[in-house]
């Protein structure tokens, strides 16, 4: 598929609280790239009891026409479109951004029970999608914020596409790219054991060393970026949440592979985590997995 310069957003009747657009709209000024707005009206709602065609249509038109108005007021330049689809939600999104450059969705506030219990579209379009995903929690404002570009490290090596995600946004905002390496303790060992002996110093100096060799690798590539090392000990996700928290980050990256399967069963679990609970907007970026 021919790659269009182009930033997909996915809109929904709560486009105005989300602030997905507002990020997309961000990101279209600094690239100089066209949004390309959709609303997908669900069909399985056609199914359903009570199903009024004409009211629900009529509603998704004047919303996609509001969404129109509101991209030709904040930027009259660039050739900002809508559209509007019929399909599974997720499916369509993902498929339809595969064209483009990257997709934009919104994450609107679940109760931890809710969250337990249903994947959301915002979940599975970050699993789907071959482009990255970039998930805006419920009333953020891009300009509320100044902090760096944080990026997730783990221990696998595979983070070289996350890290280049993450060093362009940072670039183009200005601003520092901080790389965050979270390590837990093996479930063998015991915490006091560990510390009595000395291990989880060593371990945390090791961590430490072999993560800012890595910072130092994009340091040489991107001289002009300031790139910073973190290493936390603790659970992953709670730990990336925190780091993203106490910098301000204005956008949180974590790495990803591809699946064309069941999102709440094969989305990494550090990733999902990060996306229920991040406070600021975070982008999925992934490795693409060869099938056996």
């Amino acid at each position: 598929m021919t790659k269009q310069p182009v930033i997909h957003v996915g809109v929904d009747g709560s486009w105005r609280d989300t602030g997905a657009l507002e990020w997309a709209l961000q990101e279209s000024l600094i690239r100089k790239a066209p949004l390309r707005a959709v609303h997908v009206l669900d069909e399985g709602l056609r199914h359903a009891p009570y199903w009024e065609p004409k009211v629900v249509d009529d509603a998704a038109l004047n919303l996609v026409d509001e969404v129109q108005r509101k991209m030709e007021s904040r930027d009259p330049v660039r050739d900002h479109t809508t559209n509007l689809m019929v399909g599974p939600p997720a499916e369509t999104l993902a498929e339809l951004a595969g064209s483009g450059e990257m997709l934009v969705v919104g994450r609107r506030g679940m109760s931890s029970v809710k969250r337990l219990l249903v994947g959301s579209t915002s979940e599975a379009v970050a699993n789907l999608a071959t482009v990255p995903v970039v998930v805006v929690p419920e009333g953020w404002k891009p300009s509320d914020h100044a902090g760096p570009v944080v990026v997730g490290l783990d221990d696998s090596g595979d983070s070289e596409t996350a890290i280049e995600f993450a060093a362009t946004a940072a670039i183009e905002r200005h601003t520092a790219l901080r790389m965050v390496n979270v390590w837990d303790l093996p479930a063998i060992y015991s915490w006091d054991a560990m510390n009595v002996a000395g291990v989880s110093d060593e371990w945390s100096r090791n961590a430490e060393r072999h993560f800012e060799a890595i910072a130092q690798q994009w340091r040489n590539k991107y001289p002009e970026l300031t790139i910073e090392s973190e290493v936390r000990r603790g659970h992953s996700v709670d730990g990336l949440i925190a780091a993203a928290e106490a910098a301000d980050a204005q956008l949180l990256v974590v790495g990803g592979r591809h699946h064309h399967k069941v999102a709440t069963v094969l989305l990494g679990s550090v990733a999902r985590g990060v996306l229920q609970h991040a406070t600021c907007p975070v982008a999925v970026v992934h490795l693409e997995q060869r099938d056996a």
